[in-house]
């Protein structure tokens, strides 16, 4: 399963990570954004001590949504060193988000 991650663990678990950390900003009543779950939760297990894969309600912690400019759900962020290295809005391929990660591990 995705590590679920809030405004007051974002610093930390996000910015101060020294994996890549792939978000997934997300919130309970989009569609699209369940049609993603299941790929979020099969990268969180693949990338198992060489990626960190969380989750983002941004129903319920919008602070740092509105700081990365997330105007539409899902959106999939990836970072390296506390900075945004890639992007992703709307559901994608799976391989996409494997490929993205492949090449920061």
């Amino acid at each position: 399963m995705a590590l679920e991650i809030t405004d007051a663990t974002f610093e930390e678990v996000v910015l101060k990570s020294d994996k890549p950390v792939l978000v997934d900003f997300w919130a309970e009543w989009c569609g699209p954004c369940k049609m993603l779950t299941p790929t979020i939760n099969e990268l969180s297990e693949e990338f198992e001590g060489k990626a960190v894969v969380g989750k983002v309600d941004v129903d319920a912690n919008s602070d740092f949504a509105s700081q990365y400019g997330v105007r539409n759900i899902p959106t999939v962020l990836i970072f390296q060193n506390g900075e945004v290295v890639g992007r992703q809005v709307g559901v994608a391929p799976k391989q996409t988000y494997v490929d993205a990660l492949n090449q920061l591990v």
